[in-house]
């Protein structure tokens, strides 16, 4: 009798668990039936090449360049359009700014499948699309000065997405990549160098010289002087900048592991 005992309440225990696992499981599937999944604008191309580039305020053609993909529960299709709209930021005077204008639509038939997939498309916008866009003339905007972006993420099953309903998992996370909202900002362009001959003054309050750290000067991307103090405490250098040089560069070049905030240099020009 104690067997069939003991059978009976291995089988009760077994009915139970099937019952406690279906229980389960009917809950989990109420809970994801009321879960609503979004979609996301993610930025491919690297954040630190998004955030470099910038408008040269006196060229309307200047670009701004960002390949987007679109990620939703159908791997992309329910992808309709994609809006982006601009705003005119003045660091001059607010009242120079403007509201945010609509630039243009994408429909989904301008992207393409990329490696993964995901409808894929490479965004180019100019300074001169956008002021048109924004109704800023050329003359109203200058070096300080920004444009905003911001991209609507239109579904087919009338859902939309941008940067004023998502979350900073989204918006700033390592995954989605998907802030939908940019900032460009306006540069005045490069002064070019005055041609003749320039001097270079070094100095070191230690007295010891800058321990193997030196300046490499180049034009137009070719080095062509390297100066350096071996010892003591000051020394000079010149060199020559042609006639017709867009860009002269001057760069610090430091030894690891050796930091001497003492050290300077006087650059100026001589004839």
């Amino acid at each position: 009798m104690k067997r069939y005992i003991k059978n009976i309440f291995m089988l009760s225990l077994v009915s139970a668990g099937f019952i406690a696992c279906e229980s389960s499981n009917k809950t989990i599937d109420d809970v994801f039936a009321e879960v609503t999944r979004g979609a996301v604008f993610r930025a491919t191309t690297p954040a630190l090449e998004i955030a470099a580039q910038e408008f040269s305020f006196s060229d309307p053609s200047s670009q701004y360049s960002v390949t987007f993909e679109v990620e939703d529960n159908a791997e992309g299709g329910l992808l309709q359009d994609v809006q982006i709209y601009t705003t005119f930021n003045s660091a001059v005077d607010d009242a120079l700014s403007t509201s945010e204008a609509l630039v243009k639509t994408i429909p989904a038939s301008e992207f393409s499948p990329n490696a993964v997939g995901l409808p894929s498309i490479n965004v180019v916008l100019t300074l001169g699309e956008l002021a048109s866009a924004a109704g800023v003339a050329a003359g109203d905007y200058t070096g300080g000065d920004s444009f905003t972006i911001r991209y609507v993420l239109n579904l087919t099953d009338g859902r939309s997405f941008s940067s004023n309903n998502l979350n900073s998992t989204v918006s700033g996370g390592s995954y989605f990549r998907s802030p939908f909202i940019y900032t460009v900002p306006l540069v005045c362009p490069p002064i070019p160098p005055s041609a003749g001959e320039w001097t270079i003054d070094g100095q070191d309050s230690y007295g010891d010289g800058w321990n193997g750290a030196s300046l490499e000067i180049s034009v137009d991307g070719t080095n062509i002087a390297s100066f350096t103090l071996d010892d003591g405490a000051a020394g000079s250098t010149t060199f020559t900048v042609p006639t017709g040089t867009q860009d002269l560069t001057i760069s610090y070049v430091s030894v690891l592991g050796i930091q001497k905030l003492a050290s300077r240099f006087i650059l100026q020009k001589v004839t």
